[in-house]
């Protein structure tokens, strides 16, 4: 199975999204570190939005983010007990009735092939947005998103983007942060780790986000073309050694990882889940875990 997706091979190791390089766009991702990886050990399960917060001001289009805690993805139409798919609301409120499917419509997006992301084209103005995830047959799970309201300033084809001014750092920081997060990724970036970028200093344990493009997520047991799980290892920087591994074959797009204080290599990849084989480049990240958080 997808043998054509089979682009890369354990050989090939693609590189992680890198921090800013203007110093100031720097401090300001970093200060929202904690806020995106911190664990929540309150929810079993959960949806959320990776990348956006309420009262964001965003152009068009934008990257949205998918993130369930407690399930897998699997696509529609693939019954597995503990699985199911995204459905983005937009604009729209809950659906009325919890045992009929989810309408198709343009205020119900369904991303029923266990896509993780998606861009978003939405006009000027005020809109709501809110994550609802159902099982196979789109019939709604009681689980669902706060929802968000965005300001959508314009087209991102003609909208300046924000900066942060390092003489006004608490002022712009929220605007470009806010920009930054919801910015489409390079099209040479299929596989990446949602809510970390290399070079990052964490606080141990951390939570980690997957995504991929072109692709979707599908749990072991379940034949479906152009589509994997992802596995995990953390890798000691000094010699290379595997200090845990994290195989994903339920569908999981998520991991809570617990380490020593030390320098790490985080090394991504998206697997089939049936051989085992990299569909896609491996990607790796280093990372620095410089304290422990009280349980």
């Amino acid at each position: 199975m997808l043998a054509c997706a089979l682009l890369a091979g354990a050989s090939m190791i693609a590189a992680a999204a890198a921090l800013p390089t203007d110093d100031a766009e720097r401090a300001c991702w970093l200060s929202h570190t904690r806020e995106r990886t911190r664990v929540d050990f309150n929810s079993p399960s959960a949806v959320a939005f990776s990348n956006l917060r309420n009262g964001d001001v965003v152009t068009s289009p934008l990257l949205v983010e998918f993130a369930v805690r407690g399930m897998g993805v699997a696509p529609a139409g693939k019954p597995l007990k503990g699985t199911g798919h995204h459905h983005l609301l937009i604009d729209t409120p809950l659906p009325s009735s919890i045992s009929d499917p989810i309408p198709f419509s343009a205020t119900y997006r369904h991303f029923g092939k266990g896509q993780t992301s998606t861009l978003l084209e939405l006009a000027p103005g005020r809109h709501t947005l809110r994550l609802l995830f159902a099982d196979h047959e789109h019939r709604p799970y009681f689980l669902f998103s706060p929802e968000v309201a965005i300001l959508v300033r314009g087209p991102r084809s003609s909208v300046p983007r924000p900066q942060v001014d390092p003489h006004d750092q608490a002022g712009t920081c929220a605007a470009w942060y806010a920009d930054a997060i919801a910015r489409p990724r390079p099209p040479d970036e299929p596989l990446y780790v949602a809510n970390l970028r290399a070079g990052e200093t964490l606080n141990s344990p951390f939570n980690l986000r997957f995504g991929v493009d072109g692709l979707g997520v599908c749990a072991r047991g379940l034949e479906v073309e152009k589509t994997g799980t992802f596995r995990l290892e953390v890798l000691a920087r000094t010699d290379r050694h595997r200090v845990q591994a994290y195989d994903l074959v339920n569908g999981s797009t998520q991991a809570n990882v617990f380490v020593p204080v030390g320098a790490y290599t985080l090394r991504l990849h998206f697997v089939d889940p049936a051989s085992g084989r990299d569909l896609l480049a491996p990607q790796e990240m280093p990372i620095e875990v410089v304290g422990q958080d009280r349980i």
